[in-house]
């Protein structure tokens, strides 16, 4: 594997750091990729999980047939969709908004669960102590519900950021230059996948790593102050 022209041979890597500046363009790409789909995803996350709570009937059904569709769909077809479909109907964006449209409604129905989740954590006592105070429903959600509900929510939306950021990968499929289409392009000229592909793995693992720590350590702290919520209640 690691001979003279092994896969991994040492002029293969020689060659790519030689063209370094080409991959931190595609690692900068997929940051700015995964920042913009993230806010979109959190935007509607946030509002559908909250609507899918509401009193309403109806409303709580359209949020659920979003929810569904965007869940059980694969996102490589949605982009396909929306970048070939798009045209059809004189609409015509970039790859990068794109990318940024079908990944962030994509991670924003699974937000939206996440979000409902953490808001039918918080007891009907809650809802009802904020009326009594003469809050509306948005008004208790604001300032009494998703503030407790926070503690739930964070570390698996967290982990949800950490899926998004991976899966701004299937971007590449439409020439989009993030990380995944920078390391097939360059390789494809010259044949050094090996070296490419593991370099563009271990770009992955610097921006996930962190996060999926920081989701793990919140939720040892969720379950910490559920664990002393518990014994205060006890004693």
């Amino acid at each position: 594997m690691f001979s003279a022209n092994g896969p991994f041979a040492w002029f293969k890597w020689e060659a790519l750091f030689l063209d370094w500046k080409v991959f931190v363009g595609g690692f900068g790409y997929t940051i700015l990729l995964s920042v913009f789909a993230l806010v979109l995803a959190l935007v509607i996350g946030i509002i559908v999980g909250i609507c899918s709570t509401s009193q309403t009937k109806i409303l709580r059904g359209i949020m659920r047939v979003f929810v569904e569709f965007f869940q059980n769909t694969p996102l490589l077809v949605q982009i396909f969709v929306l970048y070939n479909g798009l045209p059809f109907l004189g609409i015509v964006l970039s790859v990068t908004t794109i990318g940024i449209l079908a990944v962030g409604v994509y991670h924003g129905a699974y937000i939206a669960e996440v979000v409902r989740s953490g808001i039918s954590s918080i007891t009907k006592g809650q809802f009802e102590a904020a009326y009594s105070q003469g809050f509306t429903y948005w008004q208790a959600m604001r300032y009494i519900v998703l503030p407790q509900a926070k503690r739930v929510i964070m570390p698996p939306l967290t982990m949800q950021a950490v899926n998004l950021i991976k899966n701004t990968s299937m971007i590449a499929i439409i020439s989009g230059a993030d990380i995944i289409f920078t390391a097939k392009s360059w390789s494809s000229t010259n044949m050094y996948y090996a070296p490419a592909f593991v370099v563009a793995g271990l770009l992955y693992f610097i921006l996930c790593f962190p996060l999926t720590r920081a989701a793990k350590k919140m939720e040892l702290r969720a379950q910490e102050q559920a664990a002393g919520h518990v014994r205060e209640q006890a004693a």
